[in-house]
């Protein structure tokens, strides 16, 4: 018995199993109406079905086991959302079993009913063993299957990256521009600083630095200031001007609360990554516009018109040092390099228009996510790489976004049968 239940699932939910003369394991007749919707959450695995047993329509619920005894090792008996199960299907029934007020439970036995050619693909196709199951066989999974594997996952991984935002939008109480302003934060922080980059805009509003746009090293000076990012003192003249700014804006605004430098990773990150870097970076990009949101929702939509938003020049102090202190005998910065401003096009623009568009139950938000995402060069990670050495390769970002999205939802936790490329696969030529 070398599969697991999820196998089973989907054999019951699209009936790859001989259906002639269907019994019970007590004998009745089974007719199947209705296979019932595939449940991924709790309760029974396959809800409102509809079945006939022995001429008597039943609606309910069927639950799915290898074992019938797992019935009982689940402790479904006395969980009430199981009271509407009708039918019990287990690939051996070794126990029997019976509802709460004793009456027989229905099963159907699988066992010696499975189409041979499901179980020759099942154990011939998916390779469990391998992080990418499928690979040795995804050439021959349709384009079209494999589209669509990309398209749900792509969204599956918007919506929880939108998921985030919306969380955003409930602590500033409906803000949305607030939200933008700390979502370009955390994307700012990337995986190395994005917690402290979202602490620090919680700790500076966004309306408090609007009101200085237009002067460049106060944005530069209440932000490093509130990062606990500046020195107590320094011998250069513009820091030294930063240092007494923070100390004017932090008396004004009343700050008694500021991040560490022991809360920031330098040791981890380029110097191109230092969050001192990338603070600077953010500063110039809020003295462009009057408006994040009106940039981010109204006034582009193309990839060229975020380059422009994005991809600023920091003040000089920042074009030549990386930190504080020696400034770097290379330019240091003229502004976030191309394969950060794809990712921060991706990671910061992509989910706010799709929460925008959830929120709003507008679906053309999620449309024009696609759109652009496929103006966008793909992404060139190890993800993307091991796709790429089975023959499969990423043209742009939706396709990139969307390995992603089905290697770490379905590959890494080898849930091949939710995915459509292992059902594909699954399934063969049988009908």
């Amino acid at each position: 018995m070398n599969f697991r239940e999820d196998f089973l699932q989907l054999v019951w939910k699209y009936q790859y199993f001989d259906r002639k003369e269907l019994k019970t394991t007590d004998g009745q007749s089974i007719q199947v109406h209705n296979v019932g919707f595939h449940n991924q959450g709790e309760g029974p695995d396959f809800r409102d079905a509809t079945i006939v047993l022995d001429k008597i329509t039943l609606h309910g619920h069927v639950e799915v086991h290898r074992l019938a005894s797992e019935w009982k090792q689940h402790a479904h008996g006395g969980d009430p959302a199981y009271n509407s199960v009708i039918l019990h299907v287990v690939w051996e029934n070794d126990r029997e079993v019976r509802r709460n007020d004793g009456t027989l439970m229905p099963t159907l036995e699988l066992k010696g009913k499975i189409f041979l050619e499901i179980w020759r693909n099942y154990e011939n196709l998916l390779d469990f063993k391998s992080d990418l199951p499928c690979a040795h066989a995804i050439q021959a999974v349709p384009e079209i299957v494999r589209f669509s594997a990309l398209e749900k996952a792509l969204v599956e991984r918007l919506q929880e990256k939108s998921q985030h935002i919306l969380e955003i939008l409930e602590h500033t109480k409906g803000d949305w521009e607030e939200t933008a302003y700390r979502w370009l934060f955390a994307c700012f922080g990337f995986k190395v600083n994005k917690v402290p980059m979202s602490e620090l805009a919680t700790l500076v509003s966004y309306k408090i630095l609007q009101k200085h746009r237009n002067q460049l090293p106060v944005l530069e000076a209440i932000l490093l200031g509130q990062a606990g990012l500046l020195p107590e003192k320094s011998d250069e003249p513009y820091v030294q001007f930063l240092i007494k700014e923070y100390d004017f804006y932090q008396k004004k605004f009343g700050w008694n609360h500021r991040l560490t430098r022991p809360q920031w990773s330098f040791m981890g990150a380029r110097p191109t990554n230092f969050p001192t870097l990338r603070i600077a970076q953010l500063a110039s990009i809020l003295s462009q516009g009057p408006s994040l949101l009106q940039s981010v929702m109204e006034e582009n939509r193309e990839f060229s018109g975020f380059k422009k938003m994005l991809q600023v020049s920091p003040s000089s102090y920042w074009q030549h040092h990386y930190n504080f202190g020696a400034p770097t005998e290379k330019i240091a910065s003229k502004g976030i390099s191309g394969p950060t401003l794809e990712l921060l096009v991706i990671n910061f623009i992509m989910p706010i228009w799709f929460a925008y568009g959830r929120y709003f139950e507008q679906s053309e938000w999620q449309e024009r996510c696609f759109d652009l995402l496929q103006t966008i060069p793909a992404e060139n990670n190890f993800i993307i790489r091991k796709y790429a050495e089975k023959a499969w390769k990423a043209e742009n970002a939706f396709d990139s976004q969307g390995m992603i999205g089905l290697y770490r939802g379905y590959c890494q936790a080898q849930k091949c049968l939710s995915c459509k490329i292992g059902q594909s696969l699954l399934k063969g030529q049988s009908k």
